[in-house]
């Protein structure tokens, strides 16, 4: 008994330093993250027109389910162009007057090879008020991105969260993985 512990003892200690450079290693991971007009202007800037493309439908799926709501034209159009206040449908069935989507968010994970898509794109509609502000759904607890399919009509931009992004532009970031602090920016193009 005493030979199997001994030996069991010598085993994982001689492991022991190659756990602890694992975890010891930086991962980094690269994020590609900005704020689109069109798909076009994410083609250009991103390289990539096929993620742009999924990023700009997934963001207008979820425009109406995110877009602030209010009960007349009149509401919206004290904080949005009056010609971007339009009638619009959740995916749940109730009507509100909301902006539209202006532009789209979109950000992905780059694999270690430079330009080379890791995952698919993670993307959120983007409104723009009168005075030439960006914004989008704030984050809600529970992952959901922000979006609210309940109906919140008079809430107005409550559940958006202002960004300072420079539209049509890339920005790459660098984040820490496994036992590393975050690095980066936490914000798109900011």
């Amino acid at each position: 008994m005493m030979k199997r512990s001994r030996t069991t003892a010598l085993l994982l200690m001689s492991t022991a330093p190659l756990l602890f450079t694992a975890c010891q290693q930086e991962q980094t991971v690269q994020v590609q993250e900005g704020l689109y007009t069109s798909v076009e202007a994410c083609s250009e800037a991103t390289g990539d027109p096929s993620s742009c493309r999924q990023a700009f439908a997934a963001a207008q799926q979820q425009a109406a389910d995110a877009a602030p709501q209010y009960a007349s034209r009149e509401e919206c159009a004290q904080e949005y162009p009056a010609e971007q206040c339009v009638p619009q449908r959740t995916s749940a069935g109730h009507s509100f007057v909301g902006p539209m989507m202006m532009g789209f968010f979109m950000s992905q994970m780059l694999n270690g090879r430079a330009g080379a898509v890791a995952a698919p794109p993670a993307s959120q509609p983007a409104f723009r008020d009168k005075a030439n502000g960006w914004a989008r759904p704030a984050a809600a607890p529970g992952g959901s991105g922000g979006l609210n399919t309940t109906s919140r009509i008079g809430a107005g931009k409550a559940g958006l969260a202002p960004v300072n992004a420079e539209p049509n532009r890339a920005v790459t970031a660098r984040r820490g993985g496994f036992g590393n602090s975050s690095r980066g920016r936490g914000s798109f193009g900011g």
